[in-house]
């Protein structure tokens, strides 16, 4: 267990990212996963692209485990989409890693005051101590890790690769969907039946904390409503 990133790995990840960018998704995730099972994992936020990828994995090797960090600021609808998924597809307790903050939003308000997310530093603190932290922790013990970014949902991920070498985490980092479109995944939910987060058909594309996660107006960034007010746009999970 374990992956080292000198240069001949990054140099090899390149090599296959390139050859399987003409590839469907799922051609992607046979190839990660044969490779990489049992110490793969996947990065689900029960947003729609996560969805998309718990079907896809199912289907290909339903063994692999997703992690999901439970910020405890997550939407009712958030929670009932993940049990939904879990009923759907009957994954076991093991196959489900939920992780928490090491501080409980009691304890990070006696520390750091209450509503710590209303500023532009708060707000970076409050992902590092929710999510950052709890990320680090879940990928310990991986060697690589599945996420649902596309290029196309904002200029910081415009030129992610299908794999690549994660700098920050240490570890191979594999986006299935880099080359998809938000109507190509909603075409994959559509067909094959997939339970989604219901908060998507309220104007909500992207989701993540009820602090931090506005609706969208059509002809908006889909990503405007995150961090409403201020110049954030990523919670530092992907950033390198």
């Amino acid at each position: 267990m374990g992956v080292d990133g000198g240069p001949e790995l990054i140099a090899g990840l390149t090599s296959l990212s390139d050859s399987l960018e003409a590839k469907q998704p799922q051609d992607v995730l046979a190839a990660a996963i044969e490779r990489y099972a049992p110490e793969i994992v996947l990065a689900c936020s029960f947003g729609a692209e996560d969805v998309v990828l718990v079907d896809m994995i199912h289907r290909i090797n339903p063994s692999v485990p997703l992690f999901y960090l439970d910020t405890e600021f997550l939407f009712p609808d958030t929670y009932a989409t993940r049990d939904r998924i879990i009923e759907r597809y009957d994954l076991k307790p093991a196959q489900v890693i939920q992780m928490k903050s090491l501080l409980t939003p009691e304890r990070q308000a006696q520390q750091y005051g209450d509503a710590l997310w209303t500023t532009d530093q708060g707000k970076d603190q409050c992902c590092k101590l929710r999510k950052v932290e709890p990320l680090t922790r879940a990928l310990k013990g991986f060697d690589a890790w599945i996420t649902g970014l596309r290029r196309d949902q904002a200029p910081t991920r415009a030129h992610i690769k299908m794999i690549e070498w994660d700098e920050r985490f240490q570890l191979v980092k594999v986006n299935p969907l880099a080359k998809w479109s938000w109507t190509e995944v909603w075409t994959y939910i559509k067909i094959y039946e997939v339970p989604y987060n219901p908060l998507h058909d309220q104007n909500y594309p992207s989701i993540g904390c009820t602090y931090c996660t506005k609706p969208v107006m059509p002809g908006e960034d889909p990503r405007s409503g995150r961090w409403q007010g201020s110049a954030k746009t990523e919670c530092g999970l992907h950033k390198a």
